[in-house]
Formats: structure tokens, C-alpha cells, sequence
């Protein structure tokens, strides 16, 4: 999930009453946590970074403990939380998460990375929950054929679930929303 996307959930799950807290990984950096924690959208003590010190990935699927170590921490000061959202960094399309760590997986994708990304059938556009393909707005700018790429996504899944976001319009977020809350929420308003 990207930082910017994380940034347009969290009001909308604030304002149906749902306790939140993020938590982020990076390399060797706590930028995207500090991001979050600076956006004034959420209780900065209520956002988390884990620094993997190696890449991302390691910290979501190989072993996920600085994570689970994270919201059992998150948890056990904030109460029963509804929701831990868990982004990891970078653009590894081989990334995936341990079912160990995660209930629902949202792979996001960038329209810049090119109209292939589904065509080429990552583990990441397979096997999540959710595919969300972020700046569709970009794609006259970057040359992407954004109808093939749509079609190509769909294809890819089998059917399951595919979002088109402009995060920085917040356009396509409230799907993503309402895909979270009926699959993870059970539909909690």
C-alpha cells in the first residue's frame, strides 16, 4: 500500500468510527511513518514504523515479527482496534505478505510502472485480496493504454476484485474503502 493512499483512507475510516492505527516499513528510514504521523489525519502515536534494515519484503513475509511485535504494541495501548493498516515500501512486484501478518492483502500497482505490470502476472497482482492501480490519471503522460491495462488487470485476477485510484484526487478511494470494510469490517458503517 502506498503512503498516499494511506493518507486517503485514514479520514474516511475515522469518520465511520473505526479505530485505526498504521504501521510502515522502509529500509533503513522512518519517512512514510513520519509522513503520516506529520499529515495531522491521525494520532501521530497511533502510526508506527519498522526500519527492516534489509529489504521490505523480508519484514511482511519471510518474518514478520518487528510487524506482529508493532500491533501487538498498537493494540495493547490503544485498546481493541478495529484496523491495522500495513504498508511496505518500495515497488517490489514480487512482494507479498505472509498470511501470518495480514487478513486481507491490497497490492497497489503505478500506472507509470507501465501497462504490463498485469500482463506480466507478479505474485503480487495474483494472489492478493484487492488490486488497486494507482494514478490512472497518469497514463496519457507515461504511454499506457489505460483500457488494455484494465482489461489485462481483470484478466489477470480471474475476476477478483480490481480498483482504479487517483489518490491525489482521492478518486476510486471510497471503493477501496467499501472493499476494506465489507472484507475486513463485515460491513461496520
Amino acid at each position: 500500500m502506498e503512503t498516499r493512499l494511506l493518507e486517503q483512507l485514514i479520514p474516511r475510516f475515522i469518520a465511520r468510527g473505526i479505530e485505526l492505527a498504521i504501521i510502515t516499513n522502509d529500509l533503513a528510514t522512518r519517512e512514510d511513518a513520519e509522513r503520516v504521523q506529520r499529515s495531522g489525519l491521525i494520532d501521530p502515536q497511533r502510526v508506527r514504523a519498522v526500519e527492516t534494515g534489509a529489504c521490505p519484503h523480508t519484514a511482511i513475509r519471510e518474518d514478520p515479527t518487528l510487524n506482529l511485535q508493532m500491533a501487538d504494541e498498537l493494540e495493547a495501548r490503544f485498546g481493541n482496534l478495529d484496523l491495522v493498516l500495513i504498508e511496505s515500501g518500495g515497488d517490489n512486484l514480487a512482494s507479498t505478505f505472509s498470511l501470518d501478518l495480514v487478513d486481507y492483502w491490497i497490492f497497489v500497482i503505478d500506472v507509470a510502472g507501465g501497462d504490463d505490470i498485469p500482463r506480466k502476472r507478479g505474485p503480487g497482482v495474483l494472489n492478493c485480496d484487492l488490486l488497486v492501480v494507482n494514478k490512472y490519471d497518469l497514463a496519457p503522460y507515461v504511454g499506457v493504454d489505460l483500457p488494455r491495462m484494465r482489461r489485462e488487470s481483470v484478466e489477470a485476477r480471474s475476476g477478483r476484485l480490481v480498483l482504479f485510484t487517483n489518490c491525489s484526487t482521492g478518486d476510486g478511494v471510497d471503493e477501496v474503502v467499501e472493499a476494506i470494510s465489507r472484507a475486513v469490517l463485515f460491513d461496520r458503517p
